[in-house]
């Protein structure tokens, strides 16, 4: 089976026809950002993206999704390393405690980011909802995000302002 992980192919074998993708990311292919907590789509420990969306990757068979786009934390980050402006606003704001459910928040934040670059506090929370924070960092976590989408808003603007050769006021 080959697997899209990333921006990379993988090829994965052998595994059972019914083996959850996130024992497929960590087990076969040792990105362990993805964590296991409750192991029935509950908590959101174990939140991926699949083409961009959040999916509970516990649950999720890794036979389904061959020639679909799977993102983990560990694929967040730039190519060339660079920090995602979610995960810079999560180190800026201090918001993991015990960390546990940190990677599947992230992904839930920058899913959200993609879709709605302007999020109100109500959207924030409501897209975030699904994964379970047992520190109860919410409040950070929410901080975090709108954080994230001001630094992309600010960088969407330097870069058309860079295109268009700055502002001819």
């Amino acid at each position: 089976m080959r697997l899209k992980v990333n921006g990379r192919d993988h090829e994965v074998s052998p595994i059972r026809e019914d083996t959850p993708l996130l024992w497929v990311l960590r087990d076969h292919l040792g990105l362990v950002g993805t964590k296991f907590g409750c192991g029935i789509a509950q908590c959101g420990a174990c939140t991926v993206l699949l083409d961009g969306t959040p999916v509970y990757a516990c649950q999720l068979p890794a036979s389904a999704l061959e020639g679909r786009d799977i993102t983990t934390i560990e694929g967040l980050a730039g190519a060339d390393g660079t920090l995602h402006p979610v995960q810079q606003a999560w180190i800026d704001h201090d918001v993991p405690q015990c960390g546990y459910c940190q990677a599947g928040q992230m992904l839930r934040a920058a899913a959200l980011l993609a879709q709605n670059p302007s999020p109100s506090v109500d959207q924030v929370d409501a897209a975030l909802a699904p994964s379970l924070c047992r520190c109860g960092t919410y409040n950070r976590i929410r901080s975090a995000t709108l954080d994230a989408a001001a630094a992309l808003a600010s960088d969407a603007t330097a870069g058309a302002a860079a295109v268009t050769g700055g502002d001819h006021a």
